[in-house]
């Protein structure tokens, strides 16, 4: 038998009421309703539930038994419906976007043009966060979408998920170190001077992460606070810089090599939040279009 959970609602104030008016009345439902109810209730169950008398009503065995298991379902049903609603997303909440440094130079601001023009009624709230960081706020449902960097030594991510080549390069002027050089190892890039980004921006945290306590400590001419501002002083011959491949310009000439260290071969991937809001998937197909019309932006470009 399938029980309806109005019947059963209106069951266990029935028999908490001892009538069945009062708990018609509790439910804001009518008599004749009410009665047609517990009828029909008894009907399907097949036995008598109610014993009913001039001065109200009392549950049969069978009614105690049903009234026990209603208030179970119905406890259940309560806590089911307040941690759903622990995930819920009011009406009207910007979403949040986090993504790191490398992301934010091109690829996060394209894909908000193009999505807050697409939905004028959704709101966006993008913030710069290391990724260990932005998957630690995800799950904690601080926010909805996340554009994080894994490298070789994670798993791949699912095709839908992935949005572009993040590996990491070493840049200097033409004809500069990296010239003809398929790679060089950080400790080779640490004996010139060097130019990065602030010690506190994801990028410079990754590294300083990924490199351990006994890496060579270079001497940093100059830190920036955008990475296109690194990849200029680089082109100027101030330093190295370290920087993402798809920051790099073809058409300006620099000398580019692979970074060696295993961390350095990273790629672009959204996740989710634990509270997906309407609009995440819209926000993450935007993102996703933006990363490919930069690939397609490079693959064109003149070498």
């Amino acid at each position: 038998m399938r029980y309806d959970l109005l019947d059963l609602r209106l069951f266990r104030a029935v028999v908490a009421e001892g009538s069945i008016t009062a708990g018609a009345a509790r439910l804001h439902l009518s008599l004749p309703s009410a009665s047609a109810r517990v009828r029909a209730l008894e009907h399907h169950a097949g036995v008598d539930l109610l014993v009913r008398g001039r001065r109200g009503v009392r549950p049969t065995p069978a009614g105690q038994a049903l009234a026990r298991h209603a208030d179970a379902v119905l406890d259940e049903l309560d806590r089911l419906e307040g941690a759903v609603a622990g995930y819920r997303r009011p009406a009207g909440t910007p979403l949040t976007l986090l993504a790191g440094s490398s992301p934010m130079r091109h690829l996060v601001p394209r894909a908000l043009v193009s999505f807050l023009s697409a939905h004028p009624d959704v709101d966006v709230v993008a913030r710069q966060r290391r990724s260990a960081d932005t998957v630690r706020l995800l799950a904690d449902g601080q926010a909805d979408l996340g554009v994080v960097t894994i490298d070789a030594r994670d798993a791949p991510p699912p095709a839908t998920d992935h949005l572009a080549d993040d590996s990491l390069v070493v840049v200097g002027p033409a004809g500069g170190a990296p010239a003809d050089r398929p790679a060089m190892s950080f400790a080779e890039v640490a004996e010139h001077p060097l130019v990065g980004l602030e010690p506190d921006a994801p990028l410079a945290r990754t590294l300083e992460a990924n490199l351990g306590e006994h890496a060579p400590v270079g001497r940093y001419r100059g830190r920036a606070v955008d990475l296109d501002t690194v990849v200029d002083l680089a082109e100027a011959g101030v330093g190295l810089a370290v920087v993402p491949r798809r920051v790099v310009d073809p058409a300006r000439g620099l000398a580019v090599c692979e970074l060696a260290e295993p961390f350095a071969r990273r790629t672009l991937v959204l996740r989710r939040g634990a509270r997906p809001g309407p609009g995440v998937e819209d926000l993450a197909e935007h993102l996703r279009r933006a990363a490919r019309d930069a690939t397609d932006r490079a693959a064109s470009a003149p070498a």
